[in-house]
């Protein structure tokens, strides 16, 4: 009886350099999945921890010396033939000049360039992981002021993803309001994820965010949007978005908050587990704060989503 076989752990390297591109190579023709690109990397040996893998794979394919790197993302995926996990790390910092040192073709992209190229299926949660920021801000507000307030509040704090989820304004305001904030983002860096389930749509919105009741009603992918994602609270929602093939996914409450007391927490072990089985980037929500990013990563989440984490933050003293 032939036993189920181990997945190919592969150390990747999502690799920054100036003026936000990402660096790719071309698998050689001969290879598996060969000819489509990829984010430089290779087999993690024997012995080996996943970060010693990744910095001699780079020095031996490209030709470079990591001086720092983050986890970013685990990806499982199973092609049919072979199964691998792909263990894919953030370097922002490296020395030496890329290039190919087995003769494969590289290039440096600009990241909202990358889905331009063909990738192996396992890549395409990595390329959403390297496009979204580490923070996602959801915003609510009682009336229209209040909402562009906090809109300005959270772009001067840098925030560059926000759900817009305005379930306590008046109906009557929510179309001006949706228009005022479209308005001001018009022309910058700023993705709007509109929430799934206010009474109207807008088609200024790049992305759209459903909630867990919303994602369970979906037969499909939402059209329209370049970003979709959703709520989540369990690996079913998990599965069920990924299967849609949604960008990302929220899951919470990681922690006992004040607006869900009767909720259970997940907590850490659970959410890190959780994220290790999902095939997409997932924001950690519920209870944090600004400071609780780095364990976030750790846990594996693309970043934290919060709504008051990040007005406390802007509000506080100093």
């Amino acid at each position: 009886m032939t036993g189920v076989s181990r997945p190919l752990h592969v150390a990747v390297g999502v690799i920054r350099g100036g003026g936000g591109r990402i660096l790719i190579a071309e698998r050689a023709k001969t290879a598996h999945q060969g000819g489509l690109w990829e984010f430089p990397g290779g087999k993690v040996e024997a012995g080996e921890s996943v970060l010693e893998a990744l910095r001699r794979e780079l020095h031996e394919e490209i030709g470079i010396r990591v001086a720092d790197a983050t986890p970013l993302i685990k990806i499982a995926h199973d092609y049919g033939d072979r199964q691998v996990l792909l263990d894919v790390w953030d370097i922002r910092r490296f020395e030496g000049l890329a290039h190919g040192r087995e003769g494969q073709a590289i290039r440096w992209v600009a990241t909202e360039r990358l889905n331009e190229f063909a990738f192996p299926a396992a890549n395409r949660p990595i390329i959403a992981a390297a496009r979204l920021p580490r923070h996602y801000a959801i915003l609510e507000a009682a009336t229209q002021r209040q909402a562009l307030d906090r809109y300005r509040l959270l772009i001067d704090q840098g925030i560059r993803l926000i759900q817009i989820r305005l379930k306590s304004l008046p109906t009557a305001e929510l179309a001006a309001t949706l228009e005022g904030i479209a308005s001001e983002s018009s022309g910058t860096d700023t993705t709007l994820m509109i929430n799934a389930d206010l009474p109207i749509s807008d088609a200024g919105y790049a992305g759209l965010h459903l909630s867990s009741r919303a994602l369970r009603a979906c037969k499909t992918r939402p059209a329209g949007y370049r970003w979709v994602a959703a709520s989540c609270h369990d690996l079913a929602e998990l599965r069920l978005a990924e299967d849609l093939g949604l960008d990302f996914a929220v899951l919470a409450p990681v922690q006992t908050t004040a607006s869900h007391p009767g909720a259970a927490a997940l907590g850490w072990e659970r959410f890190e587990a959780l994220v290790e089985r999902a095939g997409l980037p997932v924001y950690a929500l519920g209870g944090l704060q600004r400071e609780d990013g780095a364990r976030a990563a750790h846990a594996g989440a693309q970043g934290i989503a919060g709504i008051g984490a990040f007005l406390n933050a802007a509000q506080s003293p100093g």
